[in-house]
Protein backbone atom coordinates (compact mmCIF):
# COMPACT_ATOMS: atom_id res chain seq x y z
CA UNK A 1 0.00 0.00 0.00
CA UNK A 2 1.24 3.45 -0.75
CA UNK A 3 1.52 6.36 1.36
CA UNK A 4 2.03 9.42 -0.10
CA UNK A 5 3.62 12.26 1.85
CA UNK A 6 2.79 15.69 -0.16
CA UNK A 7 4.08 18.18 2.48
CA UNK A 8 6.62 18.96 4.96
CA UNK A 9 6.33 16.40 8.36
CA UNK A 10 9.38 15.32 10.79
CA UNK A 11 11.12 12.44 9.60
CA UNK A 12 10.31 10.89 12.92
CA UNK A 13 6.84 10.60 11.10
CA UNK A 14 8.12 9.23 7.66
CA UNK A 15 10.08 6.41 10.24
CA UNK A 16 6.44 5.26 11.53
CA UNK A 17 5.33 4.89 7.82
CA UNK A 18 8.35 3.20 6.71
CA UNK A 19 9.33 1.19 9.90
CA UNK A 20 5.91 -0.59 8.44
CA UNK A 21 6.29 -3.77 5.63
CA UNK A 22 3.24 -3.01 3.86
CA UNK A 23 3.52 -0.06 3.10
CA UNK A 24 5.33 1.72 0.65
CA UNK A 25 6.32 5.57 1.41
CA UNK A 26 7.04 8.08 -1.19
CA UNK A 27 7.91 11.73 0.02
CA UNK A 28 6.98 14.44 -2.33
CA UNK A 29 6.25 18.02 -1.77
CA UNK A 30 3.30 20.63 -2.82
CA UNK A 31 4.80 21.05 -6.28
CA UNK A 32 5.13 17.54 -7.30
CA UNK A 33 3.32 15.49 -5.67
CA UNK A 34 0.58 15.55 -8.46
CA UNK A 35 2.43 12.84 -10.28
CA UNK A 36 2.59 10.34 -7.56
CA UNK A 37 -1.25 10.01 -6.39
CA UNK A 38 -3.31 7.71 -9.00
CA UNK A 39 -1.42 4.80 -7.13
CA UNK A 40 -1.59 6.38 -3.62
CA UNK A 41 -3.92 4.75 -1.11
CA UNK A 42 -2.87 7.49 1.36
CA UNK A 43 -2.21 10.82 1.22
CA UNK A 44 -0.53 13.01 4.10
CA UNK A 45 -0.78 16.47 3.63
CA UNK A 46 -0.66 20.19 6.27
CA UNK A 47 -1.85 22.97 5.20
CA UNK A 48 0.20 23.70 1.79
CA UNK A 49 -1.73 21.49 -0.31
CA UNK A 50 -5.25 21.92 -1.44
CA UNK A 51 -6.90 18.38 -1.98
CA UNK A 52 -9.44 19.71 -4.07
CA UNK A 53 -12.38 17.23 -6.37
CA UNK A 54 -9.92 17.65 -9.38
CA UNK A 55 -7.54 16.51 -7.32
CA UNK A 56 -9.27 13.56 -6.01
CA UNK A 57 -10.43 12.54 -9.50
CA UNK A 58 -6.47 11.88 -9.51
CA UNK A 59 -6.17 9.71 -7.09
CA UNK A 60 -9.13 6.68 -7.59
CA UNK A 61 -7.16 4.09 -5.28
CA UNK A 62 -7.07 6.71 -2.35
CA UNK A 63 -8.58 5.78 1.59
CA UNK A 64 -7.94 7.76 3.44
CA UNK A 65 -6.31 11.39 3.90
CA UNK A 66 -4.28 12.53 6.72
CA UNK A 67 -3.98 16.09 7.93
CA UNK A 68 -0.95 16.88 10.24
CA UNK A 69 -2.89 19.78 12.05
CA UNK A 70 -6.42 20.59 12.89
CA UNK A 71 -7.96 22.52 10.02
CA UNK A 72 -9.27 20.71 7.12
CA UNK A 73 -10.22 23.75 4.94
CA UNK A 74 -7.61 22.90 2.71
CA UNK A 75 -9.22 19.64 2.01
CA UNK A 76 -12.86 19.05 -0.28
CA UNK A 77 -14.63 16.95 3.08
CA UNK A 78 -17.64 16.85 0.26
CA UNK A 79 -15.95 14.96 -2.79
CA UNK A 80 -13.60 13.28 -0.20
CA UNK A 81 -16.88 11.78 1.43
CA UNK A 82 -18.42 11.34 -1.94
CA UNK A 83 -15.78 9.37 -3.06
CA UNK A 84 -15.17 7.16 -0.12
CA UNK A 85 -12.21 8.69 1.16
CA UNK A 86 -11.63 9.14 4.80
CA UNK A 87 -10.30 12.23 5.91
CA UNK A 88 -8.39 12.39 9.25
CA UNK A 89 -6.77 15.47 10.94
CA UNK A 90 -5.18 15.57 14.56
CA UNK A 91 -6.63 17.98 17.48
CA UNK A 92 -4.81 18.57 20.02
CA UNK A 93 -1.70 18.26 18.61
CA UNK A 94 -0.56 21.81 18.72
CA UNK A 95 -3.03 22.29 21.01
CA UNK A 96 0.12 23.84 23.78
CA UNK A 97 1.73 25.68 20.75
CA UNK A 98 -1.23 27.46 19.73
CA UNK A 99 -2.23 28.63 23.03
CA UNK A 100 1.05 29.67 24.11
CA UNK A 101 1.19 31.77 21.29
CA UNK A 102 -2.32 32.80 21.77
CA UNK A 103 -1.13 33.99 25.41
CA UNK A 104 2.56 35.94 23.42
CA UNK A 105 -0.25 37.66 21.16
CA UNK A 106 -2.15 39.08 24.15
CA UNK A 107 0.40 40.15 26.29
CA UNK A 108 2.20 41.72 23.23
CA UNK A 109 -1.48 44.13 23.01
CA UNK A 110 -1.13 44.49 26.49
CA UNK A 111 2.10 46.12 26.58
CA UNK A 112 2.88 46.93 22.97
CA UNK A 113 5.99 44.62 22.64
CA UNK A 114 6.45 45.18 19.15
CA UNK A 115 6.28 48.51 18.68
CA UNK A 116 8.64 49.19 21.71
CA UNK A 117 10.99 46.68 19.98
CA UNK A 118 10.85 48.28 16.58
CA UNK A 119 11.35 51.93 19.10
CA UNK A 120 14.30 50.76 21.12
CA UNK A 121 16.22 49.23 18.24
CA UNK A 122 15.62 52.52 16.12
CA UNK A 123 17.52 54.15 18.96
CA UNK A 124 14.14 55.95 20.72
CA UNK A 125 14.02 55.40 24.84
CA UNK A 126 10.04 56.53 24.74
CA UNK A 127 9.37 54.74 28.74
CA UNK A 128 6.17 57.15 28.28
CA UNK A 129 5.06 56.17 25.27
CA UNK A 130 4.75 52.37 25.93
CA UNK A 131 2.59 53.09 29.36
CA UNK A 132 0.76 49.33 29.34
CA UNK A 133 -2.07 47.69 30.77
CA UNK A 134 -2.51 44.60 32.99
CA UNK A 135 -4.66 41.59 31.88
CA UNK A 136 -4.83 40.54 36.03
CA UNK A 137 -8.75 41.38 36.80
CA UNK A 138 -9.24 41.13 33.22
CA UNK A 139 -11.95 39.68 31.36
CA UNK A 140 -11.14 37.23 28.93
CA UNK A 141 -13.35 35.73 26.53
CA UNK A 142 -13.09 32.78 24.61
CA UNK A 143 -15.19 31.48 21.88
CA UNK A 144 -14.59 28.14 21.25
CA UNK A 145 -13.67 25.63 23.93
CA UNK A 146 -12.07 22.68 22.29
CA UNK A 147 -8.78 21.44 23.12
CA UNK A 148 -6.66 24.68 21.96
CA UNK A 149 -9.33 27.06 23.74
CA UNK A 150 -9.25 25.20 27.02
CA UNK A 151 -5.49 25.25 26.92
CA UNK A 152 -5.80 29.11 26.66
CA UNK A 153 -8.36 28.98 29.76
CA UNK A 154 -5.12 26.97 31.82
CA UNK A 155 -2.92 29.82 30.92
CA UNK A 156 -4.99 32.75 31.49
CA UNK A 157 -5.88 31.95 34.62
CA UNK A 158 -2.55 32.28 36.75
CA UNK A 159 -2.63 35.94 35.02
CA UNK A 160 -5.33 36.49 37.32
CA UNK A 161 -7.87 36.54 34.41
CA UNK A 162 -11.54 35.97 34.71
CA UNK A 163 -12.11 33.48 32.12
CA UNK A 164 -15.74 33.17 30.10
CA UNK A 165 -16.31 30.96 26.75
CA UNK A 166 -18.99 30.69 24.09
CA UNK A 167 -19.58 26.82 22.70
CA UNK A 168 -22.79 25.47 21.90
CA UNK A 169 -21.32 21.88 21.73
CA UNK A 170 -19.83 21.89 25.42
CA UNK A 171 -21.99 21.64 28.32
CA UNK A 172 -22.06 23.71 31.57
CA UNK A 173 -20.72 21.07 33.53
CA UNK A 174 -17.42 20.56 31.42
CA UNK A 175 -17.05 24.75 31.01
CA UNK A 176 -17.05 24.41 35.06
CA UNK A 177 -14.66 21.17 35.19
CA UNK A 178 -12.08 23.99 33.25
CA UNK A 179 -12.95 26.20 35.32
CA UNK A 180 -14.82 28.64 33.04
CA UNK A 181 -17.74 30.48 33.33
CA UNK A 182 -19.85 29.29 30.25
CA UNK A 183 -22.42 32.43 28.36
CA UNK A 184 -24.30 32.59 25.17
CA UNK A 185 -22.66 34.74 22.49
CA UNK A 186 -23.87 38.22 23.06
CA UNK A 187 -23.01 38.33 26.69
CA UNK A 188 -19.77 37.70 26.19
CA UNK A 189 -18.85 39.98 23.52
CA UNK A 190 -20.19 42.57 26.36
CA UNK A 191 -18.15 41.63 28.87
CA UNK A 192 -15.21 40.49 27.26
CA UNK A 193 -11.74 42.90 27.87
CA UNK A 194 -9.93 40.30 25.04
CA UNK A 195 -11.99 38.12 22.68
CA UNK A 196 -9.64 35.10 21.63
CA UNK A 197 -11.20 33.23 18.87
CA UNK A 198 -10.51 29.38 18.30
CA UNK A 199 -13.35 28.26 16.08
CA UNK A 200 -13.10 25.98 13.13
CA UNK A 201 -14.38 27.39 9.70
CA UNK A 202 -17.58 26.34 8.02
CA UNK A 203 -20.97 28.65 6.61
CA UNK A 204 -22.03 29.04 10.30
CA UNK A 205 -18.40 30.95 11.57
CA UNK A 206 -17.32 32.47 8.20
CA UNK A 207 -17.66 36.44 8.92
CA UNK A 208 -18.59 35.96 12.63
CA UNK A 209 -16.80 39.12 13.80
CA UNK A 210 -18.04 41.52 11.10
CA UNK A 211 -20.24 45.01 12.09
CA UNK A 212 -22.71 43.85 13.59
CA UNK A 213 -20.64 41.44 16.33
CA UNK A 214 -18.21 44.22 17.09
CA UNK A 215 -21.08 46.91 18.07
CA UNK A 216 -21.35 44.47 20.38
CA UNK A 217 -18.32 44.49 22.08
CA UNK A 218 -17.33 45.89 24.91
CA UNK A 219 -15.14 49.80 24.37
CA UNK A 220 -11.54 49.03 24.55
CA UNK A 221 -11.97 45.25 23.46
CA UNK A 222 -9.15 43.18 22.34
CA UNK A 223 -9.34 40.76 19.57
CA UNK A 224 -7.09 38.11 19.25
CA UNK A 225 -7.31 35.22 16.66
CA UNK A 226 -4.81 32.35 15.77
CA UNK A 227 -7.70 30.09 14.37
CA UNK A 228 -8.99 31.08 10.86
CA UNK A 229 -8.47 34.26 9.20
CA UNK A 230 -11.84 33.98 7.65
CA UNK A 231 -13.22 34.04 11.27
CA UNK A 232 -12.67 38.28 10.78
CA UNK A 233 -14.13 40.74 8.29
CA UNK A 234 -10.75 42.52 8.10
CA UNK A 235 -12.68 45.92 6.87
CA UNK A 236 -15.12 45.22 10.04
CA UNK A 237 -12.47 45.12 11.91
CA UNK A 238 -10.04 48.14 10.10
CA UNK A 239 -12.80 50.70 10.76
CA UNK A 240 -13.29 49.27 14.32
CA UNK A 241 -9.63 50.26 15.14
CA UNK A 242 -9.52 53.71 13.45
CA UNK A 243 -13.21 54.59 15.73
CA UNK A 244 -11.21 53.28 18.61
CA UNK A 245 -14.15 51.02 19.46
CA UNK A 246 -11.68 48.22 19.28
CA UNK A 247 -8.12 48.95 21.16
CA UNK A 248 -6.19 46.22 19.05
CA UNK A 249 -5.83 43.18 16.95
CA UNK A 250 -3.35 40.18 17.19
CA UNK A 251 -3.85 38.30 14.40
CA UNK A 252 -1.54 35.24 13.36
CA UNK A 253 -4.11 34.01 10.65
CA UNK A 254 -5.47 36.50 7.60
CA UNK A 255 -8.38 36.28 5.13
CA UNK A 256 -6.14 35.92 1.96
CA UNK A 257 -2.28 34.54 2.66
CA UNK A 258 0.02 35.82 2.46
CA UNK A 259 -1.97 38.70 3.29
CA UNK A 260 -1.71 41.68 1.13
CA UNK A 261 -0.37 45.24 2.29
CA UNK A 262 -3.55 46.98 3.99
CA UNK A 263 -4.88 49.97 6.41
CA UNK A 264 -5.61 46.91 8.63
CA UNK A 265 -2.38 45.76 8.70
CA UNK A 266 -0.33 48.78 8.86
CA UNK A 267 -2.25 50.31 11.91
CA UNK A 268 -0.30 50.65 14.81
CA UNK A 269 -2.72 48.60 17.62
CA UNK A 270 -2.24 45.70 15.39
CA UNK A 271 0.08 42.88 15.96
CA UNK A 272 0.37 40.83 13.15
CA UNK A 273 2.49 37.21 12.58
CA UNK A 274 2.04 34.94 9.46
CA UNK A 275 0.51 31.49 10.54
CA UNK A 276 2.74 30.20 13.04
CA UNK A 277 0.73 29.67 16.07
CA UNK A 278 0.94 25.50 15.70
CA UNK A 279 4.88 25.91 14.45
CA UNK A 280 6.94 24.79 17.32
CA UNK A 281 9.61 22.18 16.75
CA UNK A 282 7.80 20.37 19.37
CA UNK A 283 4.46 20.70 17.71
CA UNK A 284 5.27 19.21 14.38
CA UNK A 285 6.64 16.02 16.06
CA UNK A 286 3.51 15.54 17.63
CA UNK A 287 1.45 16.05 14.69
CA UNK A 288 3.50 14.72 12.24
CA UNK A 289 3.97 11.34 14.56
CA UNK A 290 0.17 11.26 15.04
CA UNK A 291 -1.02 11.25 12.23
CA UNK A 292 1.45 8.51 10.51
CA UNK A 293 0.12 6.08 13.51
CA UNK A 294 -3.07 6.87 12.72
CA UNK A 295 -3.06 6.48 8.74
CA UNK A 296 -0.56 3.36 9.34
CA UNK A 297 -3.62 1.67 11.73
CA UNK A 298 -6.19 2.67 9.13
CA UNK A 299 -4.83 0.70 6.92
CA UNK A 300 -3.21 -2.11 8.64
CA UNK A 301 -5.93 -2.69 10.62
CA UNK A 302 -9.11 -0.40 10.00
CA UNK A 303 -9.07 1.31 12.84
CA UNK A 304 -10.42 5.38 12.35
CA UNK A 305 -9.26 7.66 14.65
CA UNK A 306 -9.88 11.60 15.02
CA UNK A 307 -12.16 11.13 11.56
CA UNK A 308 -13.49 14.00 9.89
CA UNK A 309 -16.39 12.57 8.16
CA UNK A 310 -17.36 9.00 9.78
CA UNK A 311 -17.74 8.24 13.52
CA UNK A 312 -13.84 7.25 15.15
CA UNK A 313 -13.41 4.36 16.66
CA UNK A 314 -10.43 2.99 18.92
CA UNK A 315 -8.53 -0.02 18.12
CA UNK A 316 -10.65 -1.43 21.35
CA UNK A 317 -13.59 -0.28 19.81
CA UNK A 318 -13.23 -1.38 16.54
CA UNK A 319 -12.24 -5.05 17.27
CA UNK A 320 -14.64 -5.35 19.38
CA UNK A 321 -17.52 -3.57 16.68
CA UNK A 322 -16.03 -5.50 13.36
CA UNK A 323 -18.17 -8.76 13.84
CA UNK A 324 -21.55 -6.78 13.97
CA UNK A 325 -19.81 -4.79 10.84
CA UNK A 326 -19.80 -8.39 9.01
CA UNK A 327 -23.69 -9.24 10.01
CA UNK A 328 -24.89 -5.91 9.13
CA UNK A 329 -23.28 -5.30 6.05
CA UNK A 330 -23.95 -9.43 5.38
CA UNK A 331 -27.85 -8.75 6.27
CA UNK A 332 -28.46 -6.09 3.61
CA UNK A 333 -26.51 -8.23 1.04
CA UNK A 334 -29.12 -11.22 1.53
CA UNK A 335 -31.87 -8.38 1.39
CA UNK A 336 -30.82 -7.14 -1.81
CA UNK A 337 -29.80 -10.76 -3.28
CA UNK A 338 -33.02 -11.71 -2.44
CA UNK A 339 -35.64 -8.72 -3.14
CA UNK A 340 -36.30 -7.52 -6.93
CA UNK A 341 -37.18 -3.86 -7.74
CA UNK A 342 -35.04 -0.41 -7.20
CA UNK A 343 -34.79 0.00 -3.32
CA UNK A 344 -36.67 2.41 -1.90
CA UNK A 345 -36.35 2.52 2.04
CA UNK A 346 -34.02 0.49 4.41
CA UNK A 347 -35.37 0.63 8.63
CA UNK A 348 -32.71 -0.89 10.94
CA UNK A 349 -34.09 -2.19 15.15
CA UNK A 350 -30.82 -2.37 17.11
CA UNK A 351 -31.59 -4.92 19.78
CA UNK A 352 -29.62 -5.00 22.61
CA UNK A 353 -26.66 -2.27 23.72
CA UNK A 354 -25.31 -0.23 21.21
CA UNK A 355 -24.04 2.80 21.59
CA UNK A 356 -24.40 5.87 19.32
CA UNK A 357 -20.77 5.34 17.31
CA UNK A 358 -21.94 1.68 17.20
CA UNK A 359 -25.16 2.17 15.67
CA UNK A 360 -23.76 4.88 12.68
CA UNK A 361 -20.98 2.71 12.02
CA UNK A 362 -23.41 -0.40 11.68
CA UNK A 363 -26.03 1.48 9.77
CA UNK A 364 -23.32 2.28 7.05
CA UNK A 365 -22.33 -1.22 6.94
CA UNK A 366 -26.01 -2.32 6.39
CA UNK A 367 -26.23 0.50 3.44
CA UNK A 368 -23.21 -0.66 2.10
CA UNK A 369 -24.30 -4.23 1.60
CA UNK A 370 -27.73 -3.13 0.31
CA UNK A 371 -26.14 -0.70 -2.15
CA UNK A 372 -23.36 -2.68 -3.53
CA UNK A 373 -25.97 -4.97 -4.72
CA UNK A 374 -27.33 -2.34 -7.03
CA UNK A 375 -23.74 0.05 -7.70
CA UNK A 376 -21.25 -0.46 -9.82
CA UNK A 377 -18.67 1.79 -8.08
CA UNK A 378 -18.59 0.70 -4.13
CA UNK A 379 -20.35 2.07 -1.13
CA UNK A 380 -18.06 1.62 2.05
CA UNK A 381 -18.54 2.99 5.64
CA UNK A 382 -17.33 6.44 4.54
CA UNK A 383 -19.90 6.78 1.88
CA UNK A 384 -22.74 4.58 2.26
CA UNK A 385 -25.45 7.32 3.63
CA UNK A 386 -24.64 10.13 1.44
CA UNK A 387 -25.17 8.03 -1.10
CA UNK A 388 -28.53 6.26 0.49
CA UNK A 389 -29.47 10.07 0.22
CA UNK A 390 -28.54 10.97 -2.86
CA UNK A 391 -30.63 8.25 -4.56
CA UNK A 392 -33.71 9.06 -2.60
CA UNK A 393 -33.14 6.02 -0.39
CA UNK A 394 -34.92 6.65 3.04
CA UNK A 395 -33.03 5.34 6.21
CA UNK A 396 -34.75 4.64 9.00
CA UNK A 397 -33.40 3.60 12.39
CA UNK A 398 -35.32 2.09 15.49
CA UNK A 399 -33.61 1.28 19.08
CA UNK A 400 -34.96 -1.77 21.33
CA UNK A 401 -33.71 -3.65 24.46
CA UNK A 402 -32.66 -7.16 24.50
CA UNK A 403 -34.37 -9.88 22.99
CA UNK A 404 -33.11 -13.70 22.86
CA UNK A 405 -30.35 -12.77 21.85
CA UNK A 406 -27.44 -9.70 24.12
CA UNK A 407 -27.85 -7.77 20.57
CA UNK A 408 -29.01 -8.36 17.28
CA UNK A 409 -30.06 -6.24 14.29
CA UNK A 410 -33.25 -6.74 11.69
CA UNK A 411 -33.06 -5.17 8.67
CA UNK A 412 -35.95 -4.49 6.55
CA UNK A 413 -35.99 -3.63 2.98
CA UNK A 414 -38.84 -1.91 0.67
CA UNK A 415 -37.97 -2.07 -2.95
CA UNK A 416 -40.58 -1.17 -5.47
CA UNK A 417 -42.00 -4.42 -6.20
CA UNK A 418 -41.46 -6.19 -2.31
CA UNK A 419 -40.86 -5.88 1.20
CA UNK A 420 -38.04 -8.12 2.69
CA UNK A 421 -37.28 -8.45 6.30
CA UNK A 422 -33.93 -10.25 8.39
CA UNK A 423 -32.71 -10.57 11.78
CA UNK A 424 -29.02 -11.98 12.45
CA UNK A 425 -26.69 -11.98 15.41
CA UNK A 426 -23.07 -12.64 15.94
CA UNK A 427 -22.80 -16.06 17.76
CA UNK A 428 -20.48 -16.52 20.70
CA UNK A 429 -17.55 -17.81 18.05
CA UNK A 430 -17.88 -14.48 16.15
CA UNK A 431 -20.09 -15.93 13.47
CA UNK A 432 -22.70 -13.77 11.73
CA UNK A 433 -25.45 -15.95 11.31
CA UNK A 434 -29.20 -14.89 10.09
CA UNK A 435 -31.90 -15.57 12.98
CA UNK A 436 -34.61 -14.93 10.77
CA UNK A 437 -36.25 -14.17 7.08
CA UNK A 438 -39.49 -12.51 6.91
CA UNK A 439 -40.41 -13.36 10.56
CA UNK A 440 -39.77 -17.64 10.02
CA UNK A 441 -37.19 -18.78 12.06
CA UNK A 442 -34.57 -20.36 10.26
CA UNK A 443 -30.77 -20.36 11.72
CA UNK A 444 -27.54 -19.86 8.95
CA UNK A 445 -24.38 -18.77 8.93
CA UNK A 446 -23.85 -15.74 6.98
CA UNK A 447 -21.00 -16.79 4.54
CA UNK A 448 -20.12 -18.52 1.04
CA UNK A 449 -22.98 -19.55 -1.57
CA UNK A 450 -26.18 -19.81 -0.44
CA UNK A 451 -29.28 -21.51 -2.05
CA UNK A 452 -32.55 -19.22 -1.02
CA UNK A 453 -35.91 -20.81 -1.33
CA UNK A 454 -39.71 -20.68 -0.30
CA UNK A 455 -41.72 -23.31 -1.11
CA UNK A 456 -45.32 -24.85 0.15
CA UNK A 457 -44.23 -27.39 3.26
CA UNK A 458 -45.53 -30.57 1.69
CA UNK A 459 -43.84 -33.57 1.56
CA UNK A 460 -41.05 -34.33 -0.70
CA UNK A 461 -39.42 -31.16 -1.63
CA UNK A 462 -36.42 -31.23 0.43
CA UNK A 463 -35.66 -34.31 -1.24
CA UNK A 464 -36.27 -32.82 -4.71
CA UNK A 465 -34.12 -30.22 -3.97
CA UNK A 466 -31.42 -32.17 -2.54
CA UNK A 467 -32.00 -34.23 -5.82
CA UNK A 468 -31.37 -31.47 -8.13
CA UNK A 469 -28.13 -30.08 -6.85
CA UNK A 470 -26.69 -33.43 -6.57
CA UNK A 471 -27.79 -34.13 -10.39
CA UNK A 472 -25.54 -31.20 -11.39
CA UNK A 473 -22.61 -32.06 -8.76
CA UNK A 474 -23.21 -29.48 -6.29
CA UNK A 475 -22.25 -30.34 -2.88
CA UNK A 476 -24.33 -29.19 0.08
CA UNK A 477 -22.19 -28.03 2.89
CA UNK A 478 -25.37 -26.93 5.17
CA UNK A 479 -29.00 -26.90 4.91
CA UNK A 480 -31.05 -25.37 7.29
CA UNK A 481 -35.08 -24.93 7.44
CA UNK A 482 -38.13 -22.72 8.44
CA UNK A 483 -41.63 -23.04 8.34
CA UNK A 484 -44.50 -20.29 9.06
CA UNK A 485 -47.57 -20.85 10.89
CA UNK A 486 -50.59 -22.38 9.13
CA UNK A 487 -52.88 -20.55 7.47
CA UNK A 488 -56.26 -19.89 8.94
CA UNK A 489 -58.11 -21.74 5.73
CA UNK A 490 -55.92 -24.30 6.10
CA UNK A 491 -53.83 -25.81 3.53
CA UNK A 492 -50.02 -25.90 3.37
CA UNK A 493 -48.07 -23.71 5.21
CA UNK A 494 -45.09 -21.96 3.69
CA UNK A 495 -41.30 -23.27 4.43
CA UNK A 496 -37.87 -21.61 3.86
CA UNK A 497 -34.63 -23.13 3.24
CA UNK A 498 -31.45 -21.41 3.39
CA UNK A 499 -29.15 -24.14 1.61
CA UNK A 500 -25.17 -23.68 1.78
CA UNK A 501 -23.31 -24.99 -0.90
CA UNK A 502 -19.25 -25.72 -2.28
CA UNK A 503 -19.96 -24.53 -5.73
CA UNK A 504 -22.14 -21.06 -6.89
CA UNK A 505 -25.15 -22.07 -8.29
CA UNK A 506 -25.77 -21.19 -12.06
CA UNK A 507 -29.16 -19.70 -13.18
CA UNK A 508 -29.72 -23.27 -15.33
CA UNK A 509 -29.49 -24.98 -11.77
CA UNK A 510 -32.23 -22.29 -10.31
CA UNK A 511 -34.50 -23.22 -13.07
CA UNK A 512 -34.50 -27.26 -12.68
CA UNK A 513 -35.45 -25.75 -9.19
CA UNK A 514 -38.53 -23.86 -10.10
CA UNK A 515 -39.41 -27.12 -11.88
CA UNK A 516 -39.96 -28.37 -8.28
CA UNK A 517 -43.92 -27.47 -8.41
CA UNK A 518 -44.12 -26.58 -4.26
CA UNK A 519 -41.08 -24.44 -4.73
CA UNK A 520 -42.17 -20.84 -4.88
CA UNK A 521 -39.10 -18.87 -5.51
CA UNK A 522 -35.27 -19.47 -5.64
CA UNK A 523 -32.44 -16.93 -5.28
CA UNK A 524 -28.91 -17.51 -5.17
CA UNK A 525 -27.12 -15.58 -3.09
CA UNK A 526 -22.76 -15.10 -2.97
CA UNK A 527 -21.57 -13.46 0.51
Amino acid sequence: MRVLVADAVDPAAIGILKAEDALEVVVSDPASYLGHLEHAQALIVRSSVKVTAAVLERAPRLRVIGRAGVGVDNIDCDSATARGVVEMNTPGGNATAVAEHTMALMLSLARSIPLANQSTKSGQWERKRFKGSEVQGKTLGIVGLGSIGREVAQRAKPFGMHVVAYDPFVSIDAARDCGVELLEFEPLLERSDYISLHLSLNPSTAGLVDDDTIAKMKPGVRIVNCARGELIRSGALERALQSGHVAGAALDVHETEPPAQSGLLAHPSVVATPHIGGSTAEAQVKVGMNIARQVRDFLREGVVVNAVNMPSVSAEQFSRLSPFLQLAERLGSVVAQTAPGRPVRVKLTYMGEFGETDAAMIRNSALCGVLNRFLSRKANLINAARIARDRAIGVSEVRRGRTHFTNSLKLALKTEQVDREVEGAVFPDGSPRLLRIDGIYVEALLSGHLLYTRNRDVPGVIGRIGTALGEREINISDFALGRGPLPEAGGAAEAVALIRTDQPLTPSILQRLFAVKAVVFAKAINL
